[in-house]
């Protein structure tokens, strides 16, 4: 059951879609407070922020020009959230309060604005999900790599392009049930459920450095990976010389045994030295002394 008109619903969509480019360029112009930037600095990161996922969303549509660009209202309600950022000064504390609330508002607003341009361009759900979500961190992106940084979105923090994932796919299950209205309000507060739950307890997903399928086959493999490649410790004390056929696999290809040879009488593995490997490179002239 939808509760708005389709006119009603597209005016929602503007509505939602010039509230998250507000919010994202207030969300800019933070992070170039933090980093001392000028006003220039301030509107830039702020336009880019804010704008930057919406443009991207709709070059990608091909269903004319970006919205940014047709609409007179895009350009100054993102300059107006730089502005904001730039003077007014939050604390630290209620900074923090306001970033968590508009990041996860945004996610939300521009996954319902994402998901039903791309239904108003006349494509299907996989596409619909697909421009939720780069509507929805988009911006983001463009900020972090504007400023040189690893974009969010690609771990290292608590959950954000999947929740976007999750609030596209709730769009796009509420209007396949014929309720948009409902999918707008049940996207935006699963955004905002999941993302303060992210927050507040550090939800995220598995790296790829630090997790490891647990399984019983899973730790055999590993295990048997680690046999062949870990070495047999030198027990201390223990003091072995190599065989003199060992040394022809510390020569460079070519080198003989004459000048410049290694003296096979000198190369063992100490083991009051923890196993290092001590090389002694004499004349022949010094080996032969010695011998005699």
């Amino acid at each position: 059951m939808n509760l708005l008109t389709v006119d009603g619903l597209a005016a929602v969509t503007n509505v939602l879609d010039l509230a998250g480019v507000f919010a994202s360029a207030l969300l800019g112009g933070a992070v170039a407070r933090s980093m001392d930037f000028d006003l220039f600095g301030f509107l830039v990161v702020g336009f880019v922020s804010g704008l930057g996922g919406g443009m991207l969303r709709d070059v990608l549509l091909q269903n004319g020009p970006p919205v940014a660009l047709t609409d007179p209202l895009y350009v100054p309600v993102a300059v107006a959230g730089a502005l904001v950022a730039f003077f007014v000064s939050f604390s630290e504390r209620g900074w923090d309060r306001l970033f968590t609330f508009l990041d996860a508002a945004v996610i939300g607003f521009w996954a319902v604005v994402g998901v039903q341009r791309t239904f108003d361009a006349g494509l299907e759900w996989p596409a619909a999900i697909i421009m939720g979500t780069i509507t929805a961190v988009g911006g983001g992106v463009g900020r972090d790599l504007l400023l040189r940084r690893v974009p969010a979105v690609f771990g290292g923090n608590a959950l954000y392009a999947s929740v976007a994932v999750a609030a596209s796919a709730v769009m796009v299950g509420a209007s396949a049930l014929g309720s948009p209205t409902i999918g707008i309000v049940a996207a935006v507060v699963l955004s905002l459920l999941l993302r303060w739950g992210a927050v507040r307890w550090g939800w995220g997903l598995p790296n790829g450095r630090n997790w490891q399928p647990q399984s019983q086959l899973a730790s055999l493999l590993r295990r048997g990976r680690g046999r062949g490649r870990t070495p047999r410790p030198v027990r201390p004390g223990a003091a072995r010389l190599l065989r003199p056929g060992a040394t022809g696999l510390l020569r460079r290809p070519g080198q003989d045994a004459g000048a410049g040879g290694l003296h096979t009488g000198s190369i063992r593995l100490d083991g009051l030295h923890t196993g290092a490997l001590h090389l002694d490179q004499e004349a022949p002239d010094r080996a032969d002394h010695r011998e005699d």
